[in-house]
């Protein structure tokens, strides 16, 4: 999270100096498109650019053969933009400074919004002690006995708010003035624009950068209505005079949303009034800089998420690109209560009654609780799939990569990664530096394994090799710490990853008693005879010397997007 802010911050105070730059090449044009590019500025701390990068990165796309290389320059230059703060670690560790720094944001956040709202109280309450005026105007006209000065009161039923005895004060001319400058605040709905400014300054009241931006729009907010007033009754110096006038006899307005007249540093606009021409008209080249930038501001971050977008169904990329010869895929008979998965071997898979999330299982090597989404019969509707590949020494990898291909074509699956943070375990030594447990011993040669088999029987097939039966009981051979962790993700149903520096093979028996609120194998509880043994983290503990440390961090997980139900064939 504090990566991501600090992200966030700089990047919308390089877009806050761009846009400062734009300001001084237009400084001799109107106010009103400054304040614009002023109101961009702050809109942009709402709008953090990794959204965008994330709305062009769920735009699914088929890309061409790329060699799985090194990134290109390019790449790494986006990228480098793109997250320029990165954590020191994938698992943080539980530090109080960013509790603290919350408390601390919170309780400016509160104070700053709590002054907002009492000062608007204050205003609404002139507005209820007011008399209705009958102006031929197009709002209502309120006049107040306070001593605020004019002003335009409300965001989307906005009325004018007038002193009492203001046109005794001033002349007919300055009230006529007066009156259109608020006028010109409706007509541009500065208000509501106001307002969105100081909902910025609320949530990020901490940035000084934030209130130099706010007193940027309040300084082009008024010269823009100056210029109108002056240009529509060319009499720039009785305008100053009332302006003047009212400084003198009626306090400034307590909130930003609420347009007065007055406002900004009053010498400087006293002098741009009587000194003020025409402002220039947008030349076509300024009118091209303008909209370049705005489409560059949009554009470039969803482009760079195209570039790191999941390509189109199932990520058949091409090393993936491999496919069976002969594929059936058949809906499993209502009365068919088999269900049984033949290993991979020979460049065949079969398997009968199976759904489709043991597919995406099996393609991607995703535990069921790192698969997130998909339709409703997902995990319900079961199928029977014969496939053979044009090979018979296909690797079972390989027909991995066929499966993701015939998940793409038949299925029509589309789908991405993402990296949540995730409740998760790390599998670790229980004992740094201590022997291992008594049931833990180092693969010398693999051998298929049962708990009715015995214990050295020959004629083994490739490591590595479990079996797990449903009373909590697991013997595995060949199997690497990896492996280990991949089966434990089944059985505790959060996501394990392997910190035990543990390298190569290893055979062991764990025993244990399965927890009925804990997920077993597939998902679901698995029943015990013996509800008094250990659990599975105290077995692991005792019989293999090792532990599962409970953390929170990024998780890759699988987040299907679309499927279909396949045609019989």
């Amino acid at each position: 999270m504090p990566a991501a802010l600090f992200n966030h911050l700089w990047q919308s105070t390089a877009f806050a100096g761009i846009a400062w730059l734009l300001t001084l090449a237009l400084k001799k044009n109107h106010a009103r498109v400054r304040h614009g590019i002023w109101l961009a500025a702050s809109l942009k701390f709402l709008l953090p650019i990794s959204l965008l990068i994330g709305a062009g990165s769920h735009v699914q796309w088929r890309a061409a053969p790329i060699p799985a290389a090194v990134p290109s320059s390019i790449a790494i230059v986006m990228d480098t933009v793109s997250e320029p703060f990165t954590p020191a670690s994938p698992h943080p560790t539980r530090d109080p400074l960013p509790i603290f720094l919350a408390a601390i944001w919170f309780c400016g956040f509160s104070g700053i919004a709590c002054a907002w709202w009492i000062r608007w109280r204050r205003i609404g309450a002139a507005v209820l002690a007011g008399t209705p005026l009958q102006l031929d105007l197009p709002i209502q006209t309120i006049s107040s006995p306070t001593l605020i000065e004019p002003g335009v009161f409300g965001i989307f039923q906005p009325v004018l708010l007038l002193p009492e005895g203001i046109a005794d004060r001033l002349t007919r001319e300055q009230l006529k003035a007066v009156i259109a400058h608020e006028l010109c605040h409706v007509r541009h709905r500065d208000n509501l624009i106001a307002a969105v400014h100081m909902f910025v300054e609320t949530v990020f009241w901490f940035h000084p950068l934030i209130w130099w931006i706010g007193r940027r729009m309040l300084e082009e907010r008024e010269l823009a209505c100056d210029e109108e007033v002056v240009q529509s009754l060319n009499q720039p110096r009785t305008y100053a005079e009332g302006i003047l006038s009212i400084c003198k006899l009626y306090s400034e307005s307590p909130l930003v949303c609420v347009s007065g007249i007055t406002g900004a540093d009053l010498r400087k606009r006293i002098e741009a009034i009587m000194r003020m021409h025409a402002p220039r008209r947008l030349t076509p080249g300024k009118s091209l800089l303008l909209a370049a930038t705005a489409i560059a501001a949009l554009i470039v971050p969803i482009a760079i998420g195209l570039a790191h977008a999941p390509q189109l169904r199932a990520q058949a990329t091409p090393e993936t690109n491999l496919a069976f010869e002969v594929a059936s895929i058949k809906p499993t008979a209502a009365t068919d209560r088999r269900m049984y998965v033949d290993p991979p071997g020979g460049g065949r898979l079969t398997a009968r009654n199976i759904p489709l999330e043991w597919l995406v299982q099996f393609a991607y090597k995703m535990p069921w609780n790192q698969i997130l989404g998909g339709p409703g019969w997902f995990m319900t509707t079961r199928f029977d799939v014969v496939a053979r590949a044009e090979h018979s020494a296909a690797s079972d990898d390989q027909i991995r990569l066929m499966v993701r291909t015939l998940l793409a074509d038949r299925f029509q699956l589309k789908l991405h990664h993402e990296n949540p943070e995730m409740q998760l375990y790390t599998l670790v030594l229980a004992k740094p530096g201590a022997n291992r447990g008594p049931e833990l011993h180092k693969a010398v040669a693999c051998r298929e394994v049962s708990f009715n088999a015995p214990a050295g029987a020959p004629d083994a097939p490739s490591c590595p090799a479990f079996s797990m039966s449903v009373g909590g009981q697991l013997a595995a051979e060949g199997a690497t710490m990896a492996d280990f962790a991949h089966i434990l993700t089944d059985i505790t149903g959060r996501p394990v990853h392997d910190q035990t520096g543990l390298t190569g093979g290893y055979n062991f028996r764990l025993t244990w008693t399965p927890d009925q609120a804990t997920p077993g194998a597939g998902g679901t509880a698995a029943p015990s005879p013996d509800q008094t043994g250990a659990s599975i983290f105290t077995a692991l503990q005792e019989q293999l010397g090792l532990k599962l440390q409970s953390e929170k961090g990024p998780v890759d997980v699988i987040v299907i997007d679309h499927a279909e139900k396949p045609s019989e064939n």
